[in-house]
């Protein structure tokens, strides 16, 4: 049993930290960006250093109080707030956020795990390299909650998660101590790989405290266009022909439904729409090339492939590095538009690329015998990483639908599950699906999970509920 973050215990710990160290948290340390949570803390820790963050820790394991890890805030799994239970401390890495070191020799850059990902990006911009990272929460989320989110973004396809862009790290473990593994090195075969089991764990094995980052050089040519597809079968047919033309450099491609383009339309009317008769389904298709090639010759020859097939109908190409970006704002401005209208159930879901089709029309006719509801339907296609979403009729609250959000749910995990796809592709598990989990989840993987827990966490300090039910 956890002990509460109490006067008595703030006040001992405050004595082995600098002053200004612990404060009382603010109303964005404790809610969510959906607003369906609210936490709750003692204090929140302000560290400034990796050994204050071990001090910090110390205190707890030995006093037996549970600490909640939080970066930017952006997580929508309500792994950065803790409803119930005894009051826990908040860490917060804020004041961490430095750029320790930049090698662009070696394309690596060193952060704590406090800096902003934006901040990152620009860091590595100036060194001449790209940190290829894309999320559209870049400008809020902190590089220590991407990691311990695996979080994916827009550039999956080419570059890989969190996960792959990591080469090393330094955390604080349950017990205070310090892994010193931030590291340089491509390949390191010593031993059990740290590194891995604590990306992706959120927070509930450790404190991330920094990382070494993977770095490339950027493209020399980068161009998109905006494709109208005849459906998710014909995407998927033209994301094989883009591949088999250009290989790995198409950098993404993502999939939106005519509805998400009605949301921008309905919330969002200063946004500029790429065709006056809306498709029932675009592409994005993301370039970047080498020297010497033309993003605009590349992409015209596609489309004229793809319009001979069958595939497409309609397209608009991005004539400058500006317009790119416009078509890049669109897609990005639909999880706002989404949160405008309001959902009723959201979904961040994976499946195996030629599942997709058949699960998109069973969902659509599955979700369509529940009731009067709207389904949105978009994502990075290009890793099988899809974003179901379910709305309320024109007219209606999503509140009117209460008693339906929970068989909304397993309707679409269910059809998840059998397609072998995964319930969580890139937000994690948070407090929000830990029955999900239990429900899906592998139970030899559970188990091995649980043990790995108990013998690095033993007392469940570690960001508790959170990803594994606490005990």
């Amino acid at each position: 049993m956890l002990n509460p973050a109490d006067d008595a215990f703030l006040a001992r710990l405050a004595g082995r930290l600098p002053p200004g160290t612990l404060t009382a948290p603010e109303p964005r340390h404790l809610t969510e960006p959906r607003g369906r949570r609210q936490g709750q803390a003692g204090a929140l820790a302000l560290p400034r250093d990796t050994s204050e963050v071990a001090a910090i820790v110390a205190a707890c394991a030995e006093a037996r109080v549970g600490i909640v890890p939080i970066g930017g805030g952006t997580g929508l799994v309500g792994g950065q707030v803790m409803e119930t239970g005894p009051l826990p401390l908040l860490l917060s890495l804020e004041r961490m956020n430095r750029v320790r070191g930049i090698f662009p020799e070696e394309n690596v850059i060193l952060v704590e795990a406090g800096a902003i990902l934006a901040e990152v990006q620009a860091a590595a911009e100036a060194a001449g390299r790209m940190f290829p990272l894309w999320l559209a929460s870049e400008g809020s989320c902190r590089i220590g909650g991407n990691l311990s989110s695996n979080a994916g973004g827009t550039a999956v396809l080419r570059y890989g998660n969190a996960r792959d862009l990591c080469l090393g790290l330094e955390a604080v473990l349950p017990d205070g101590s310090v892994f010193h593994g931030l590291k340089r090195l491509r390949k390191d075969n010593t031993g059990y790989d740290l590194r891995n089991l604590l990306i992706g764990a959120e927070g509930t094995l450790g404190i991330i405290t920094a990382a070494s980052l993977k770095l490339v050089r950027p493209p020399a040519a980068e161009g998109a266009a905006l494709l109208a597809v005849r459906d998710p079968a014909a995407a998927l047919e033209l994301l094989g022909r883009a591949q088999r033309r250009l290989g790995p450099l198409v950098t993404g491609f993502e999939l939106m439904h005519r509805q998400g383009f009605a949301f921008l339309a309905e919330t969002m009317p200063e946004r500029r729409l790429p065709f006056a008769d809306l498709p029932d389904w675009t592409v994005l298709v993301d370039l970047g090339l080498t020297e010497g090639m033309d993003p605009a010759a590349e992409l015209e020859a596609l489309f004229a492939e793809a319009a001979e097939a069958g595939l497409v109908s309609d397209g608009a190409l991005a004539q400058s590095l500006a317009q790119r970006a416009d078509f890049w704002a669109l897609r990005e401005s639909i999880p706002e538009a989404n949160r405008r209208i309001g959902a009723i159930a959201s979904h961040d879901i994976s499946l195996p690329l030629s599942e997709i089709a058949r699960f998109v029309a069973e969902a659509g006719a599955a979700i369509g015998r529940l009731g009067d509801l709207r389904v949105n339907c978009f994502g990075h296609l290009g890793d099988g990483n899809l974003h179901y979403n379910v709305f309320p009729a024109a007219g209606r609250r999503r509140e009117d639908y209460d008693d339906l959000r929970g068989e909304i749910t397993r309707t679409v995990h269910d059809l998840v599950a059998a397609a072998g796809g995964s319930i969580s592709a890139e937000h994690g598990i948070g407090r929000l699906k830990v029955e999900d989990l239990e429900r899906y989840g592998d139970p030899a993987k559970l188990r091995a999970m649980r043990a790995l827990k108990a013998a690095l966490d033993p007392f469940g300090i570690m960001n508790p509920g959170a990803v594994l039910r606490a005990e």
